[in-house]
């Protein structure tokens, strides 16, 4: 499909099935880091404009409803069930699954419940266990100890909640949360269904928010004493950083475009105003859109210079080759269709990734068959 060069943007077009994307515009930084100028984007080497992926493995089969994905430092992933409140640790090799307790506390329906996972960063010291979910009455973020000298569905502490009040919604519930390069906690949150709240920068709703591991706004967040990092989004569960600690996120879209953006710190990306590129300076383009069944876009994550994105409803793993914070090429589907609904995609090191399905979360079809994690080699 081709390309054409724009004043300001690289116009791209892709598609998984009938529709198409479209890349460019917008530019962004992450923690600690100086704006993406022109120039700085020039000299950065892009990757191949065609990458690949090979299916190397399955790692494990029979997940219930697997949303957060997390690698522990000894070996193991770590998987959070949506619909169950359970966390469990997977062997990579063998694929056997452990039972480390239930979160208590989380109240799932709908697209809300046990959603992502993510490990402190002083981990080894603290054994600490970070968790994002809907709770009866809010989405909350929560703490938990990590026991692995318990037995097996013991191993979880008390739910420490560091963080709550995020709206809460049979949809839109954002869910992802992860520690930057800067060791603080991001996490992506979704609107709930009330598009108001994106714009309202006093709601927690249809923002990425920044915090402390303790959970008070983070040091040098754009607003003062608050822990909103940007606004404007519809619901927001992918986060990734690039090697010079730029942030991109991934985004689902209405009816029309889903979004994958790069993120600076107090910009406003547009919804409800704006779905997809707008002509209005005042919100931040996305570096690339497709239609909304190509992609509903869930995790995303940095490798071998590209972002690779999981798609539920389209259905494929997406690569968006960069060269800075700007699509380098046509957005590249992989996987089409021959595994269902792709939810998590976590980096495994020497270009591979573990990607988990979504095929047991009530929107999945019954022929793609149960949610299990992969291991890919990609480029």
């Amino acid at each position: 499909m081709p390309a054409m060069l724009a004043t300001t943007a690289l116009v791209l077009t892709a598609g998984c099935s009938s529709g198409g994307g479209t890349g460019g515009g917008g530019d962004g930084t992450g923690p600690g880091t100086a704006h993406s100028s022109p120039s700085r984007q020039a000299a950065e080497k892009a990757p191949p404009a065609k990458g690949s992926v090979k299916v190397l493995r399955t790692v494990a089969t029979g997940l219930k409803t697997p949303w957060g994905l997390a690698r522990l430092p000894g070996g193991g992933l770590l998987v959070s069930s949506r619909d169950e409140g359970t966390i469990t640790k997977v062997d990579e090799d063998t694929g056997r699954k452990t039972e480390l307790g239930k979160v208590s506390g989380v109240s799932p329906a709908g697209e809300g419940g046990l959603l992502g996972i993510a490990l402190s960063p002083d981990f080894a010291a603290d054994r600490m266990i970070y968790a994002y979910f809907t709770s009866a009455s809010d989405n909350r973020i929560v703490r938990l100890l990590y026991d692995a000298k318990k037995p097996a569905g013991e191993q979880l502490g008390a739910p420490d909640t560091i963080f709550k009040g995020i709206p809460k919604g049979y949809i839109h519930n954002g869910g992802r949360i992860a520690f930057g390069p800067d060791r603080m906690l991001y996490a992506g949150t979704g609107e709930s269904g009330n598009r108001g709240l994106a714009q309202d920068r006093k709601s927690l709703g249809g923002k990425i928010l920044r915090l402390t591991p303790e959970g008070d706004p983070a040091p040098g967040n754009p607003f003062p004493d608050s822990p909103v990092y940007t606004y404007g989004h519809r619901n927001v569960q992918g986060l990734a950083w690039d090697p010079e600690q730029r942030l991109f996120a991934s985004e689902f879209g209405q009816d029309t475009w889903d979004e994958l953006n790069a993120i600076k710190p107090g910009d406003d990306y547009g919804w409800p105003d704006a779905e997809g590129r707008s002509s209005d300076p005042e919100y931040h383009n996305p570096i690339a859109q497709w239609h909304t069944g190509d992609a509903s876009p869930s995790g995303i994550a940095y490798a071998e210079g590209s972002i690779w994105m999981a798609g539920l409803k389209g259905r494929c793993l997406w690569r968006i080759p960069l060269k800075g914070t700007a699509a380098a090429a046509d957005p590249q589907p992989f996987l089409q269709g021959r595994y269902g609904r792709l939810r998590t995609v976590l980096p495994a090191g020497g270009g591979k990734l573990w990607l988990t399905t979504s095929n047991t979360d009530g929107r999945g079809d019954p022929k793609s068959g149960d949610d299990r994690i992969l291991e890919l080699q990609v480029r």
